[in-house]
């Protein structure tokens, strides 16, 4: 847009002492005509940019006149670029970055090249897999909530197959690792991950905001409803001390430590969406974990038990287990 266009072309004669029409075209990105264009067009709308013609002329603000147009502080400003880093890898914030880092005063410059370079977002887990293969349809969900178009968005939910619906996009939230589309659907506010997301497709319409919507608030509703199902169940087992630490890893906030029993072991409270998926994720800790009620989970494990054994038959046993 081109108020955008003056906006970056004042920004940039305030941090040079004259510049050349080859140097902001070059800097814009648009033509030489374009860029001479932009510098007339400050001068008539008043703002004090003059030419000088000859070796060695250019633009200039008259006097060095300055406009702050950012209004940022030195702690604003790096929190911005340690928030975006060398991990900015979209041609569109990388040129945005440059050019504010340029529109800065040249004592403000070295702390955002600093804080730019202060943090690194690397995009794999542990196992090396891509955990941004949602990238794909981050942009055009994005578009389509900035420009306030519904899309057709072919989605599968957690055991289900993919499935397509129009739905109204409002925002889009990151939350532990993962990104979040906030829409409205004929069934209301919801919220679809990502990485689940199949395809996107504009249909042209326009998105129908719900009065008095805030996302922040909205989120946080939905959130709560979410975290409601994920700890609808509380399952209280004993564990021997030698399992605690894996407990808590596994766990984390859904964990609750209880009192020392007499021998020796912990009385713990583990909660979840249902008792028996609680119980399933306890399996893997075998005997070091006994799981006390309710009495759906411990049926849940002496399922586990049968249909393990019915597949591996018994273990077999070392000769120092024998001797024992």
């Amino acid at each position: 847009m081109r108020a955008d266009r003056l906006v970056a072309t004042l920004l940039f004669l305030q941090t040079h002492t004259r510049v050349t029409v080859a140097e902001v075209a070059a800097e814009l990105e648009v033509s030489p005509r374009t860029a001479r264009r932009d510098l007339e067009a400050l001068a008539t709308a008043g703002i004090p940019v003059y030419s000088q013609r000859g070796r060695g002329g250019g633009w200039s603000l008259v006097g060095g006149a300055r406009t702050d147009l950012t209004g940022l502080t030195a702690e604003e400003i790096r929190a911005l670029f340690l928030l975006a880093g060398p991990s900015s890898t979209t041609p569109e914030l990388r040129t945005a970055l440059r050019k504010l880092v340029r529109a800065l005063p040249a004592p403000l410059r070295s702390g955002a090249e600093a804080a730019s370079r202060a943090r690194l977002i690397d995009g794999t887990d542990w196992s090396r897999a891509d955990v941004t293969a949602a990238g794909q349809h981050v942009d055009a969900l994005r578009r389509a909530v900035v420009d306030g178009i519904q899309v057709r968005l072919g989605y599968a939910g957690p055991g289900k197959p993919v499935g397509v619906r129009t739905v109204h996009p409002l925002g889009l939230v990151a939350k532990a690792g993962h990104d979040y589309l906030v829409a409205d659907t004929e069934r209301g506010l919801r919220t679809f991950r990502l990485s689940r997301v199949s395809s996107v497709e504009t249909t042209g319409e326009p998105v129908v905001r719900p009065v008095g919507f805030d996302l922040p608030t909205v989120w946080r509703s939905l959130a709560a409803r979410l975290e409601e199902r994920l700890y609808a169940a509380t399952v209280r087992a004993r564990a021997e001390p030698g399992a605690m630490a894996i407990l808590e890893r596994l766990f984390n906030g859904r964990l609750h430590v209880g009192p020392t029993l007499p021998e020796g072991w912990t009385e713990i409270r583990v909660d979840g969406p249902t008792p028996e998926v609680v119980a399933a994720q306890l399996a893997g800790l075998g005997a070091r974990i006994e799981v006390l009620d309710p009495p759906e989970a411990r049926e849940r494990l002496a399922r586990l038990a049968v249909e393990l054994a019915g597949v591996y038959g018994p273990p077999t046993l070392s000769g120092q287990e024998v001797a024992r």
